[in-house]
């Protein structure tokens, strides 16, 4: 085995984390924002290619991220809805 050249150093506090450059938001926010700004009460989402419970749980992300409580998200037989509460 090696030896491993090291040093400790006694410190404060531990420095915040540094946001790393990311996107302006999730893929999956335009979804949301489009629902939010329909009229609809209830609508199915379609046409993504992704599997309902996965697309479900993105979604549900975003809402959780933007604080939106009035969206609910539901899969059903395979397909996702959102609806205003």
């Amino acid at each position: 085995m090696s030896d491993i050249r090291f040093k400790i150093q006694p410190v404060e506090e531990k420095p915040d984390k540094k946001q790393s450059p990311h996107r302006s938001g999730s893929k999956y926010e335009p979804i949301i924002d489009a629902f939010m700004d329909s009229k609809h009460s209830l609508v199915k989402v379609e046409g993504t290619g992704i599997e309902a419970n996965y697309l479900s749980g993105q979604l549900k992300k975003v809402i959780s991220v933007k604080d939106i409580d009035s969206v609910q998200v539901s899969v059903r037989n395979k397909e996702v809805y959102l609806e205003k509460k």
